[in-house]
């Protein structure tokens, strides 16, 4: 194997002088490494810390297994923090998979031996073939992007950086270095089992692809270092494109316009849908795939107005006319009802507000923006609220009534809006007015020394 000067000097991953936790199972690749720094300390002035988990899966097995890298870590008189951890009952508690438990409880472990000993890395035994694995499932998977490219060499991790010096390496290299050096690894008998993808990855896929390219590693990480490097730019051309995109952006909610969203290259197109997803999800679904991604782009091309996508937990997009909106919340968490004190300002849901005044001034007229009516012509309550089944409105110059979905629809307002959009009636139940679309025959048509309710719309 390469040295390890060599190695690091190349990657540029560790700075000499620095506080380094090497996450160590016993096994050959965690060991390998955990030597390598060993050997190294000295020259590059490295304090070097293992960590290790016991997940407690295999009772005495893997007790015996924590034993071992405590020994192992004495005699070559390294600092070790190791911890026993009940994952069973954490996956129970908080209804998770093993693999899913094991990997929260460890890396939460991590993260406080790297606060207590002061560590910049987190270094990790991956190796190349481990990347082979984790690229070929995440291709078979469906992910797409940067998520292609496996595994990081180096990445931000708590207050510092995970670091993967092995993975330009193979297994066979490392299993070559355990035995040059004697170091005597533990193999666990559950990597040998096919109930996990990876393993099943690892015994029937990985051996075709080495038998092909022995050096196939070497392949697989040049490929993921490009990507990475090409994903880098095109990210950073989504981000700026998508600008001009976004019409409004919330905790929850993103909405943009679907025109401006079409006129850019298709690659920026399907980047520009995933930087949406990764704002609006704290944790990316294992569900969502490029399927989502893809469906979505089938639904904006399309010459119908209107239509909708359901995406993993709770997640909806809706199209309608031009705009395009990503949304957690549900018609029932966008309903209203407020009294209008006169003067007052109610703020609205959706960012919209509708003040309430007194005045006896000419007031310059501002389309359906504003809506006069004369004190004596008002049964109190004034109210504001959301569109109920049924609404209808006596409009200005009209005989009977229009369904006010109908105006929605004349109006083209998106579906998304239209369970928001303030309605103004009274106390007698007539709609006054649909603020920003269209006025009643209840409005005033002048101000003649008599005090007149104003109401403005502002969106």
């Amino acid at each position: 194997m390469e040295n390890l000067d060599n190695l690091i000097q190349r990657q540029q991953l560790i700075k000499k002088g620095s506080s380094i936790v090497v996450g160590v199972s016993g096994g050959p690749d965690s060991l390998a490494l955990l030597h390598m720094l060993y050997k190294h300390m000295e020259k590059l002035d490295l304090n070097v810390v293992a960590a290790h988990v016991d997940h407690m899966f295999r009772g005495e097995q893997s007790r015996a297994e924590m034993e071992f890298v405590i020994t192992f870590c004495e005699e070559l008189g390294i600092t070790c923090e190791a911890r026993q951890i009940d994952v069973k009952a954490y996956a129970i508690k908080n209804k998770l998979s093993s693999q899913v438990a094991a990997r929260e409880c460890r890396y939460q472990f991590f993260k406080e031996i790297l606060d207590k000993h002061q560590a910049t890395y987190l270094a990790l035994g991956h190796h190349g073939d481990d990347q082979i694995e984790t690229i070929l499932m995440r291709l078979v998977r469906g992910n797409t992007g940067e998520a292609l490219a496996g595994m990081k060499r180096e990445r931000p991790f708590h207050n510092g950086y995970i670091i993967r010096p092995l993975l330009d390496f193979s297994k066979e290299q490392i299993l070559h270095y355990c035995n040059e050096n004697q170091l005597r690894p533990r193999f666990d008998p559950s990597n040998e089992k096919t109930d996990y993808t990876r393993n099943r990855f690892r015994k029937y896929v990985l051996p075709f692809v080495k038998q092909e390219n022995p050096l196939a590693h070497e392949k697989f990480q040049y490929f993921s270092e490009t990507l990475l490097e090409d994903e880098t730019y095109l990210h950073a051309l989504t981000e700026k494109n998508m600008n001009t995109v976004i019409k409004r952006k919330e905790n929850s909610i993103v909405e943009m316009d679907i025109n401006t969203f079409l006129s850019l290259p298709l690659p920026l197109q399907r980047r520009g849908i995933k930087l949406i997803l990764n704002y609006l999800y704290v944790n990316i679904p294992s569900s969502l795939s490029s399927i989502h991604i893809e469906s979505l782009l089938s639904l904006l091309s399309q010459d119908h107005p209107s239509g909708s996508l359901d995406y993993p937990d709770g997640l909806k997009v809706i199209k309608s006319y031009q705009t395009c909106l990503f949304t957690f919340e549900h018609d029932e968490d966008r309903e209203y009802f407020h009294v209008l004190e006169i003067p007052s300002v109610v703020t609205l849901p959706n960012g919209y507000s509708i003040s309430c005044k007194l005045t006896q001034v000419p007031i310059k007229d501002k389309g359906n923006d504003i809506f006069l009516l004369s004190e004596k012509d008002l049964t109190e309550p004034l109210i504001v609220r959301t569109r109920r089944q049924g609404d209808k409105i006596k409009l200005k110059g009209m005989n009977g009534r229009k369904k006010v979905k109908d105006i929605f629809i004349d109006e083209k307002i998106p579906l998304h809006s239209r369970n928001s959009w303030p309605i103004v009636e009274d106390g007698k139940g007539n709609i006054l007015w649909i603020p920003g679309l269209k006025k009643s025959s209840f409005e005033t048509r002048s101000i003649d020394g008599d005090r007149c309710i104003v109401l403005e719309f502002r969106s």
